[in-house]
């Protein structure tokens, strides 16, 4: 099997692959519950693992994936409190968004000063922190020379996940299935709860018990057909007459994010309260971090 995951490549690979196809695939998930039957890495894991498989159809090079991701404040700490319950330890990798979309401008300046002629960048997690990504994108592609295009992994599924016109779910069929088809090592399907029993199961979707394997292997192959096209519109639309918009320096993506992601970021939806009437108990385990701060 060819090797496209930049960490394991020898140098003379990586260079071979981007004199082929100078396309970077950038992973994005987080280790959060998923079921008793899923392994918590399962966002990261499964849009990883659809990226390596793309870039191994359709050329193209796969950065270390990033598991630390979005949770844990305003409305994904009230779908914590629903849906996780009152555990423990929860066993996230979670980072609040001005951590993650900052680090985002850093690998984005990686792969722009190597000189990639297109970067996809991948999530794996569900919520608004995708719609975040693409305005993340919007806003940074005028200062870079790589055509970019950011999206969660149900959006390169269009007539739906499993043939039922379903999109994402949380470890429910969807995802189940997904990571069923790219991970089998991490789905024990013996670890899901009787059908009638009471939850929450460790943010367990309802339909979890109708996953299946086949299911997931069809869902992956539509979405790497879908990201192999939209990878040759990406390198299409690059326009080599722009090498001046590169970013190369720490210094510049600070600037970057002062003066063009900073103004715009208070308006993130991942920075806003889902409504104004949902709220997490004090006594909550997932209280702590719920509010958001408003010094950001």
């Amino acid at each position: 099997m060819r090797e496209v995951r930049w960490e394991r490549m020898f140098p003379d690979e990586l260079e071979a692959a981007f004199a082929a196809c100078p396309v970077a695939y950038l992973a994005y998930g987080l280790c959060e519950p998923h079921g008793p039957q899923n392994a918590v890495g399962l966002d990261a894991l499964k849009a990883h693992a659809i990226a390596c498989e793309t870039a191994r159809q359709h050329g193209g090079i796969v950065a270390p994936p990033d598991y630390w991701h979005i949770h844990e404040l305003g409305g994904y700490a009230v779908w914590a409190h629903n849906s996780v319950g009152q555990v423990e330890r929860a066993w996230m990798t979670a980072v609040p968004p001005w951590i993650h979309f900052k680090n985002i401008c850093y690998q984005l300046r990686a792969v722009d000063h190597l000189g990639f002629q297109a970067a996809i960048l991948l999530t794996g997690h569900y919520g608004p922190n995708w719609q975040d990504l693409k305005t993340l994108v919007e806003l940074v592609q005028p200062h870079v020379g790589a055509r970019l295009y950011a999206l969660p992994d149900f959006e390169a599924n269009e007539p739906g996940f499993a043939g039922d016109g379903s999109s994402g779910d949380h470890a429910g069929k969807v995802e189940t299935s997904l990571l069923w088809a790219v991970e089998p090592d991490c789905v024990d399907v013996s670890r899901l709860p009787d059908r009638d029993a009471a939850g929450p199961h460790f943010a367990m979707g309802g339909n979890a018990h109708e996953s299946a394997r086949r299911v997931g292997e069809q869902m992956v192959a539509d979405e790497v057909a879908w990201l192999g096209a939209k990878a040759g519109e990406l390198l299409e639309a690059y326009d080599s007459g722009r090498p001046e918009a590169r970013l190369r320096t720490y210094e510049q993506v600070e600037s970057l994010w002062d003066d063009v992601v900073g103004p715009a970021f208070r308006e993130f939806i991942t920075m806003q309260p889902r409504s104004a009437d949902e709220n997490v108990p004090v006594d909550s385990v997932w209280h702590a971090n719920w509010p958001i701060p408003s010094r950001r």
